[in-house]
């Protein structure tokens, strides 16, 4: 990953920033992106950043008018392919979004993010054994993360698949414990699998952890 695992958390800073403005102080941004974008047109750094604006504020089209200008002059523009086959998702168009994500590892080879996004876009696309194989690989290629595990027990578990994305969730969890997603994924599985001792642990844990009890009753009510 090196550098190109900071287009990941580029996108993190970017939803934790969303989520402490208000949607004016976005849209005021956006404002400014655009004004200093019109005195400098050509410029792939601002265009980047006003696609950015786009994105918090869910303006996929406008996103992607920006991104297919980045790319027809820098067709190896690696954020523009990864945020260009997000916004390709977003709008539905699975196939080019797809075809960013190849094109993106051809230049790339073992790219993080892009290898889970194709393999989650694969499950959402029925391409259920490629996406499995895929999210396979990436778990054997990132044997720390985290996210990787995590994301194979969300496949395993869209499929019916409970007690591995049982396993998988538990291993996202040693690797990141106080990731209160995967707790609360973890416990639910639990529940439903009659492994309550686990599942109260991960509760309890979220509790400790800062989340409202309260907010969790209807889990601890399902315990045995």
């Amino acid at each position: 990953m090196k550098k190109y695992g900071l287009i990941l958390v580029l996108s993190l800073l970017l939803t934790a920033s969303a989520r402490a403005q208000s949607l004016q102080s976005l849209r005021d941004s956006l404002k400014a992106a655009t004004e200093v974008l019109s005195f400098h047109p050509d410029s792939i750094d601002l265009r980047l950043r006003k696609a950015a604006w786009n994105l918090l504020l869910g303006q996929w089209q406008y996103a992607q008018d920006e991104y297919d200008y980045v790319l027809r002059r820098q067709p190896t523009n690696v954020s523009g392919l990864y945020y260009r086959a997000f916004t390709n998702e977003k709008l539905g168009r699975l196939k080019f979004a797809r075809m960013d994500y190849e094109a993106l590892l051809q230049i790339v080879p073992g790219h993080f993010e892009s290898q889970l996004g194709l393999a989650l876009l694969n499950q959402k696309d029925k391409h259920y054994t490629e996406a499995y194989d895929q999210i396979n690989r990436l778990v054997s290629q990132f044997p720390d993360s985290a996210v990787a595990y995590a994301a194979r027990a969300g496949i395993e578990r869209e499929r019916g698949m409970r007690e591995l994305a049982a396993y998988d969730y538990g291993e996202a969890i040693r690797r990141d414990p106080t990731c209160t997603d995967y707790l609360l994924s973890h416990a639910d599985l639990c529940i439903g699998l009659g492994r309550s001792r686990e599942a109260r642990r991960d509760l309890d844990m979220m509790v400790r952890l800062g989340v409202p009890r309260a907010s969790l009753r209807p889990y601890y009510r399902r315990l045995k």
